[in-house]
């Protein structure tokens, strides 16, 4: 991911990870993110990139990045310096939930996503028979694949936006607690090699 200098700027930055298959919802969700609208949208041919600047002075940079088949063997390249994954599942989609959470365990097991906060977006929630929270922890094993982390799964709707406020909030507190836990770390680290 790019390049931030954040030892001069009164706001803190976080980049994030913005994944899921192909037609799971992620720049629908972007959108809604930042503009609070109903967009039509495109398949992502490569990966989209904003800013969102959330109360407290907090700036997250989001990266959402394109779920094909091809698109996902490049996913590794934009893990580096990634401070939260939101990982997208369309809940309603049962035929390809298997191969979401296949996606979903290969991305966890990269050692630059080693103890970054995760939140799942159970998306397309007004869908008839979509899987809710619970179904989607259960079906994901969440509980052994993100132990080693803070982790939540949201249900929401990208097209009405329910879910998404709240989503957006677990996102930050788990990053603003990650962040600081790094910074204390480096003090540390930085003290016993005086």
């Amino acid at each position: 991911m790019g390049l931030q200098n954040t030892k001069y700027s009164k706001t803190k930055q976080a980049n994030i990870l913005m994944l899921g298959l192909d037609s799971a919802g992620k720049s629908t969700l972007l959108y809604r993110f930042r503009y609070d609208g109903i967009f039509l949208t495109s398949p992502t041919i490569g990966f989209n990139v904003d800013m969102i600047e959330t109360k407290k002075d907090f700036t997250l940079t989001f990266w959402d990045v394109g779920g094909q088949q091809k698109m996902r063997q490049l996913w590794c390249n934009f893990l580096e310096n990634t401070d939260g994954l939101l990982y997208v599942v369309d809940s309603s989609d049962k035929r390809r939930l298997e191969e979401s959470k296949k996606e979903f365990e290969i991305i966890l097991k990269n050692e630059f996503l080693k103890c970054v906060p995760v939140v799942v977006l159970a998306n397309k929630q007004d869908l008839p028979g979509a899987l809710n929270a619970e179904e989607i922890t259960r079906k994901f094993n969440m509980k052994k694949y993100c132990s080693d982390r803070n982790w939540y799964v949201q249900p929401c709707c990208a097209v009405t936006g329910e879910g998404l406020s709240e989503a957006l909030q677990m996102l930050v507190a788990f990053v603003r607690q990650s962040k600081r836990s790094k910074e204390t770390s480096t003090i540390f680290k930085e003290i016993e090699t005086l």
